[in-house]
């Protein structure tokens, strides 16, 4: 049995009040923290006296490993734009451990990523949720598949118009991914009703079909607020679970979202207003939807902003109004929630995996930084001061 206990840390577990105390890691796993724990005697220590330790950040929307950085287009593997609907790809089959990103990662406190398919297609295949170290995917995936990735507004009507096909406006990509459904709904009828003598599997079919059960969420890219209306009213027309991604306008739609109890994932908030889509995006936006009761996660869209800023959105962000424990939240427990991992990351706790960071300081202070980085209380990252 291996044990680990930090100590002399100034603690802040995110789903409980901050305190000033100890961490004891056993085997992996949190098994116990507060001001007064007391340390096994063959307990290895690691003090931490004037570090804070928090769960490792969770980005729940990047393109790490499939859209690699420095490489061009041979590292680019983000979108199938081969077919409309290409719900049957997966990400994890893309992903490149040796990405320069996941050192970035580390290096920003990031420890979870959920990697999802461009946006290029209406459905545009299957994300994967997965550690930020390892050296094959395999070994670091938490969660797979952890949803399916659809598109909405200008990314699929520009790529499928330019090549005069359908679907080249928004009604058009509103009727595939009606369509998909459809014929994922009738698939599943005919396999139901011949049981074992089914002989007909169609894994385009078979990814929609785990939607429509509600089995992984829907993870709808939108920046507008019409799309976003589409996005909730194709849902309640098939019943499935809607995470809204980007959410750009969200704000805009923010009693329709609070009332559904649809979260979303907010960002990227560091770009230019590159597109039309964009003509309303601010840092004061995820404080907006926070105020209105709809739970947000921030996110990077990485290489879009480079993964190592998530917490400085969420710094920006709080400057313009988000309150700052809710801006913690949203870059480790709100995301785990929606990766289906919060029971066993995104806050500390008893029972919960040693994903955890010492910090210099306060993470939301631009002077802080990671410095010791652990992913099932295994040190994977340890700053170290440049020398030239």
């Amino acid at each position: 049995m291996s044990t680990t206990v930090f100590t002399h840390a100034h603690v802040v577990p995110v789903d409980g009040d901050p305190f000033d105390g100890t961490v004891l890691v056993t085997d992996g796993t949190i098994t116990e923290l507060g001001p007064n724990v007391q340390a096994p005697a063959d307990a290895d220590v690691v003090d931490a006296t004037g570090k804070w330790i928090l769960p490792g950040f969770v980005d729940a929307h990047v393109h790490l490993g499939t859209h690699e950085e420095a490489e061009g287009w041979a590292g680019d593997d983000t979108n199938e734009m081969t077919d409309p609907v290409a719900a049957q790809v997966r990400a994890i089959d893309a992903i490149n451990p040796a990405d320069l990103g996941f050192g970035d990662a580390l290096a920003g406190g990031v420890t979870t990523v959920n990697v999802n398919p461009g946006s290029g297609n209406p459905i545009g295949g299957l994300a994967v949720a997965i550690h930020t170290a390892g050296h094959t995917v395999d070994a670091m995936v938490l969660k797979s598949p952890s949803g399916l990735k659809s598109a909405l507004g200008e990314n699929p009507k520009r790529v499928w118009g330019e090549q005069k096909k359908m679907p080249s406006t928004r009604l058009g990509v509103a009727a595939v991914i009606r369509q998909a459904f459809v014929d994922a709904a009738n698939y599943r009828s005919t396999r139901d009703a011949a049981g074992e003598a089914f002989a007909g599997r169609d894994l385009k079919l078979e990814a929609l079909t785990m939607v429509l059960d509600r089995e992984i969420p829907w993870r709808q890219h939108c920046h507008r607020a019409d799309d976003i209306a589409t996005a909730v009213r194709i849902a309640d027309e098939f019943g499935y679970r809607l995470v809204i991604d980007h959410g750009t306008e969200a704000h805009l739609v923010a009693d329709l979202l609070a009332e559904r109890g649809i979260p979303v994932l907010i960002g990227p908030l560091m770009t230019s207003r590159s597109k039309v889509e964009l003509r309303n995006r601010s840092l004061r936006n995820p404080g907006l939807l926070a105020a209105a009761g709809v739970e947000i996660s921030i996110i990077t869209d990485h290489p879009v902003v480079p993964i190592n800023f998530l917490v400085h959105q969420a710094s920006l962000a709080v400057k313009e109004g988000l309150d700052p424990a809710t801006a913690l939240r949203a870059i480790t427990l709100h995301p785990a929630r929606v990766l289906g991992v919060d029971d066993r990351l995104g806050s500390l706790a008893p029972g919960k995996d040693a994903d955890l960071v010492l910090w210099s300081g306060d993470p939301l202070d631009l002077y802080s930084r990671a410095e010791q980085v652990y992913i099932g209380g295994e040190r994977v990252y340890r700053y170290a001061t440049p020398t030239s």
